[in-house]
């Protein structure tokens, strides 16, 4: 999963922000469509957004916490003109992405893969675990995506990643993927009623509200 709605210029560091109102209602959303899965394992980021959607999505389990799958980390924007910010956020997860490429001029997408894909694999290493419930950020979920389905060191910067969505993914003990389902989001289906921004755009208007 992607953490439920959080606001990220309301004066609060990134690594801070909580779930907003709607943000508690897509965690129940999810809640109530994974009610009948039984996880054996729940592993965030163990950034607050990711520890309030997983104790509302899997409230008996104990959530673990793995700093090395936290959110891309960006640079400081304060300072760059607003057109320079907008093109930035626009086009950060656009296509197939350079591995050079920097995140708002913070951390680079090669950074960001060299760092989870570790996490992953020693969390697929560990046999005690069938079902486990992965509550991470949308450029994190993006970097699995791209493994499950390439193998490779690569990033595809199109898997949009909605919050509060799932994705649901099998692997064998050969390391062999499955790809069964990607941005899901259980409030909205099949994407009719929320908007047709990316997550990106949307990050974009709120950067001007919070400038205006």
């Amino acid at each position: 999963m992607r953490h439920a709605e959080v606001r990220y210029f309301a004066g609060v560091h990134p690594e801070r922000v909580v779930l907003t109102e709607r943000g508690r209602e897509q965690a129940n959303a999810a809640a109530e469509a994974l009610g009948r899965v039984t996880f054996d394992r729940v592993v965030t980021s163990g950034l607050e957004r990711t520890l309030e959607t997983a104790r509302i999505v899997a409230p008996t389990a104990e959530p673990e916490s793995r700093y090395g799958l936290r959110e891309i980390e960006s640079g400081d924007i304060r300072g760059i003109s607003q057109d320079e910010v907008q093109a930035m956020m626009t086009a950060a997860f656009s296509g197939v992405v350079p591995l050079a490429m920097r995140f708002l001029g913070g951390e680079s997408i090669g950074e960001l893969i060299d760092r989870v894909v570790p996490e992953l694999d020693a969390l697929l290493a560990d046999d005690d675990w069938d079902v486990a419930l992965l509550v991470l950020h949308g450029a994190v979920n993006r970097a699995i995506l791209s493994r499950a389905l390439t193998g490779e060191r690569t990033f595809l910067g199109a898997f949009e990643q909605a919050p509060g969505c799932v994705n649901v993914l099998d692997v064998d003990d050969d390391r062999r993927w499955i790809v069964r389902a990607v941005n899901t989001i259980p409030y909205d289906p099949v994407h009719a009623t929320g908007t047709r921004l990316t997550t990106m755009e949307q990050l974009w208007q709120e950067y001007l509200e919070s400038r205006a």
